[in-house]
């Protein structure tokens, strides 16, 4: 039967999360194994989330689920924030999986309507470590083209990376960014300094989008997007508090929000509104990938457009931290676009700047290097 098909998709896509979970997140595979025995014994449940998403796979329902029980733990509610970490003996060992099963059992039975409006959302994993690759390259940006930025970014979840100027990125060999940063970032590094990472950045405009952003602005929304870490990654989840409160205040201050709306339409709008004596930069990160391939074609079909038309004055640039192909390590790339008269030309220079972490948690910086000279443009 077509609903006993759903079912088994969905109990396997849980079991592939189980798996993807293990090393990293023991505890909350641990949650969804507890999960699978739930749903094998609760036929209407298990429907209930099999008609979530015809690919339940594809569309992470199981990490919507460990989000929403996660986001009962965050917001204080017992049993569960006795037992999620960093509650009182809890932990990988110390939870019985009997308390576990019940704990999963009680959430759907008293705390249903608070999961279906989770499982509505995709996961936001808003991962602000990963602007340890992606403020060298703004650097790198600025110091081509000695202009300030005006930075835009796609599928930017809440917008915690669009404010690059205000946390420091720090290594054994150097360190950038304010002295009395709130947020530094440590990631393990390899390579060179980063051209023009010593110098302050200036940036003159940001603007973002995703398809369903989180607003910082909106009470309750840091703990909606702290629920999408994995409980037992506690550096993450402090790091996101860290990073969420030099934000908000910001948010405010600037009158800046990320906009709903699909990347390629937003983004015809924006490329209409550069300015001379800007460098306009669309930058994104690990998002690419859940684009359709014809709106990958359309945002690159716009940026090529727009890049014919860039001068010494108004130049582009396009920074992206993406793996080169699904589940392969991340490589951030920039294609720089500089004028008619400028390297590249028309169709702008290709740069591999660094091969990192999917997390940012460590960076090979490989930028005028002969490990990015063999590259091919992209």
């Amino acid at each position: 039967m077509a609903e006993d098909a759903a079912g088994a998709a969905l109990i396997a896509a849980f079991e592939q999360q189980v798996r993807w979970c293990a090393g990293p997140a023991p505890f909350s595979a641990r949650v969804l194994q507890a999960s699978v025995r739930w749903l094998r014994s609760n036929d209407e449940a298990r429907a209930e989330l099999a008609a979530v998403a015809p690919d339940p796979l594809a569309a992470a329902v199981a990490l919507r689920w460990l989000a929403g029980l996660h986001h009962l733990a965050l917001r204080g509610l017992r049993p569960w924030a006795a037992v999620w970490p960093p509650g009182a003996g809890a932990g990988t060992d110390e939870t019985d999986d009997a308390t576990l099963d019940t704990l999963v059992g009680l959430a759907w039975a008293f705390q249903g309507e608070a999961l279906r409006q989770a499982l509505a959302h995709p996961p936001q994993t808003n991962e602000v470590q990963r602007s340890a690759a992606l403020v060298p390259g703004l650097a790198f940006v600025a110091a081509r083209t000695k202009l300030p930025l005006a930075l835009l970014e796609i599928g930017a979840s809440a917008g915690l990376n669009l404010w690059p100027e205000h946390l420091a990125v720090e290594t054994p060999g150097w360190r950038c960014g304010p002295v009395a940063a709130p947020l530094v970032l440590r990631p393990s590094w390899e390579g060179p300094v980063p051209e023009g990472v010593q110098q302050p950045l200036e940036v003159a405009f940001r603007a973002a989008c995703d398809v369903q952003p989180v607003d910082l602005t909106a009470e309750g929304e840091d703990l909606r997007l702290a629920s999408f870490v994995w409980a037992d990654q506690r550096e993450r989840l402090e790091r996101l508090f860290a990073a969420t409160a030099l934000v908000q205040p910001l948010l405010a201050a600037e009158g800046v929000r990320v906009q709903p709306a699909r990347a390629a339409t937003w983004l015809r709008q924006q490329l209409g509104l550069r300015l001379p004596g800007q460098t306009l930069v669309l930058m994104h990160s690990v998002m690419w990938q859940y684009l359709e391939a014809a709106e990958q074609a359309q945002i690159t079909q716009l940026l090529r457009a727009a890049g014919a038309m860039a001068t010494p004055e108004a130049p582009l640039a396009w920074l992206r931290f993406e793996p080169p192909v699904p589940d392969v390590a991340m490589e951030l790339r920039c294609r720089l676009w500089l004028g008619p008269d400028g390297p590249g030309g028309l169709e702008g220079t290709e740069h591999l700047l660094a091969h990192a972490h999917p997390h940012g948690a460590s960076v090979r910086w490989v930028a005028g290097t002969d490990a990015a000279a063999a590259e091919p443009m992209a």
